[in-house]
């Protein structure tokens, strides 16, 4: 029998640590919405209060299964990617997607349990006697998000999709096909997709080579589309060029295209192959050959792409919603880390250059969750009635989408540095987390697509900033427990980035700022939302903290030879990562320097 020196007793000897207790923990069996201070409080803030109590218990039953079953079900969904089996055991055609039990399991809880794909659009969901608010619903996305990207795309493309035809498609359409999609049964249930990109026409969507014939009365589809995910859905929308429609985005018309004919038989089409991606591998993404596949016209001949522009805009949204929810998880998973791993006798969050490398993490995380939430807000508000809340929502849906995924890369690999040669092990989540950011930069258009957008159209044409800058200065003037300097400051900002914004809508050689122009209206919109909600009752007011951050580091001159700190900032990071309640009057000397 093994005998412990004889200097250190036997009780001791068993307390020394061992090498597994070296290893930080992660973020694993943690419940995402209680640890998420604040969501809980902004939920509150953006939700009726009788919405909150009613839907609180599924926010906390979902933040325990994103922390918990959710987050073992998409590591080995992960590890075994869906595959493609393209003929049936007698050499027939007969095309199918296999996946593993992981995903599956996971879709019983997004479309059975959840019915994340009905929840906006009918009662009954979640126990509630209407469909649910949006920021509900985007609330929900977030926590489900933290554990599981790939499987988002599919529910939110079914939602979308319900979206779409619902306003567009005629009378039997909607009768064909709404009931199977809102469906709760998951054995009659028809999930939804959106097939567009081509070898011709990505973001260049009038250059889309589809054509649709109609013969003897049929619409049938021929073509090549190029990346299509969730490529076995039960329904696809997409655009393609009925014969004799002129060239370019007018002659496009929207499709609904079903994997099945009434009989039962398949449609016209194959799965030519699965995509090999970087990320998202657990959601199968695929090659589609049209062959004459029969399709429903949806909504009018000569206004599919703006028709198709409202999934886009709603998985814009979406994505932004997405990236927030990844950035969370990271800072989440860098804070478990730098509070428990110890270096050189003290753990790794008390060194100031750790913590500073947090707090450039920690800021986007906290600008997204203003941000998602506000817009959200915004839909609500239109799907109301409001014109106003519609306006603002053209603008900050591709704000959303393009500072977000954006900031959702840098935070992934700040938070895996912060972990260390761990965060690029493929047994913890950081990997994944990384490979899966990168494509919030691609889908639903790239950086480039939605500055331009957000310059040329949302400023340029629908002049939607100015609806926002009537907003946020109302908002300012609200945050009376805000030193006015330090508000002063933020609509001096504000002044400088719509007038920036509108010279850059007006000049086309400007056209090289537009990336510029967008960064510059989230950060001031940002750190104005979160000045606004760290002076709501109950709230904690280290959100007006990180709107100075905001202010100091991305919307003001920087000198690059000059140390970039101050003690206000040191103060500000101990606040910051204490794990308590802040009041307004901790942190007004602090907004004041």
């Amino acid at each position: 029998m093994y005998a412990p020196p004889s200097h250190t007793s036997f009780a001791e000897a068993k307390n020394i640590d061992r090498g597994p207790d070296h290893i930080a923990p992660d973020c694993a069996g943690q419940n995402f919405y209680t640890i998420d201070r604040g969501l809980r409080d902004l939920l509150q803030l953006y939700l009726e209060p009788a919405d909150f109590r009613r839907l609180e218990p599924h926010f906390d039953r979902l933040g325990a299964l994103a922390g918990g079953r959710l987050d073992e079900l998409a590591k080995v969904a992960d590890k075994h990617p869906p595959i493609l089996n393209a003929r049936d055991r007698f050499g027939r055609d007969e095309d199918w997607i296999e996946y593993h039990s992981s995903y599956r399991e996971m879709e019983r809880i997004a479309f059975g349990d959840f019915q994340f794909h009905a929840m906006s659009h009918r009662a009954g969901t979640l126990g509630m006697d209407r469909p649910l608010p949006a920021v509900a619903k985007y609330a929900l996305q977030y926590l489900f998000v933290q554990a599981e990207f790939g499987l988002m795309c599919p529910i939110s493309v079914t939602d979308t999709s319900i979206h779409l035809i619902r306003k567009f498609a005629g009378t039997e359409l909607k009768d064909y096909l709404l009931p199977k999609m809102l469906s709760d049964d998951m054995a009659t249930q028809w999930k939804g997709t959106q097939f567009m990109t081509e070898r011709a026409g990505g973001s260049d969507v009038g250059a889309i080579e589809t054509t649709a014939r109609c013969e003897d009365g049929v619409w049938r589809l021929y073509g090549d589309k190029w990346f299509c995910s969730h490529a076995d859905a039960d329904v696809a929308l997409l655009l393609a060029r009925p014969e004799g429609a002129p060239d370019g985005t007018r002659g496009l018309a929207l499709f609904a295209l079903p994997r099945r004919l009434k009989d039962g038989r398949r449609n016209a089409y194959r799965i030519v192959r699965l995509k090999d991606k970087l990320g998202t591998r657990s959601m199968a993404s695929g090659e589609i050959l049209l062959e004459g596949a029969v399709a429903y016209l949806v909504g009018d001949a000569e206004r599919g792409l703006k028709q198709m522009m409202e999934q886009v805009n709603l998985s814009r949204l979406s994505h932004g919603v997405r990236a927030a929810a990844m950035m969370r998880r990271c800072v989440n998973e860098a804070l478990v880390c730098a509070r428990t791993r110890v270096a050189f006798g003290k753990t790794i969050i008390e060194y100031p250059l750790l913590r500073r490398q947090l707090l450039k993490i920690a800021a986007p995380v906290e600008q997204a969750l203003s941000m998602f939430l506000f817009t959200a807000s915004a839909m609500d508000r239109a799907n109301a009635g409001s014109q106003e809340a519609e306006s603002s929502l053209r603008i900050l849906t591709p704000l959303l989408k393009f500072r977000a995924c954006r900031d959702n890369i840098p935070v992934a690999t700040g938070a895996m540095e912060i972990r260390g040669g761990n965060g690029y092990i493929e047994e913890w989540v950081h990997a994944r987390l990384i490979r899966d950011a990168h494509i919030g930069v691609l889908w639903e258009g790239t950086s480039n697509i939605n500055a331009l957008d957000i310059v040329t159209r949302a400023v340029g044409k629908s002049r939607a900033h100015r609806t926002l800058d009537v907003a946020l200065k109302r908002l300012l003037d609200e945050a009376t427990l805000i030193p006015a300097a330090f508000r002063d400051r933020l609509r001096v900002a504000l002044d400088r980035t719509v007038a920036f914004a509108e010279r850059a809508a007006a000049d086309p050689a400007l056209e090289e700022s537009a990336r510029q122009v967008a960064s510059a209206l989230y950060h001031i919109t940002s750190a104005i939302l979160m000045t606004r909600e760290a002076t709501q009752p109950g709230a904690d007011a280290r959100r007006a903290l990180y709107a100075r951050f905001v202010l100091e580091h991305r919307l003001s001159a920087q000198d690059p030879l000059a140390p970039r700190h101050g003690d206000w900032e040191r103060e500000a990071a101990e606040i910051l990562f204490s794990e308590r309640q802040i009041s307004i009057a901790e942190i007004t000397g602090l907004l004041e320097r």
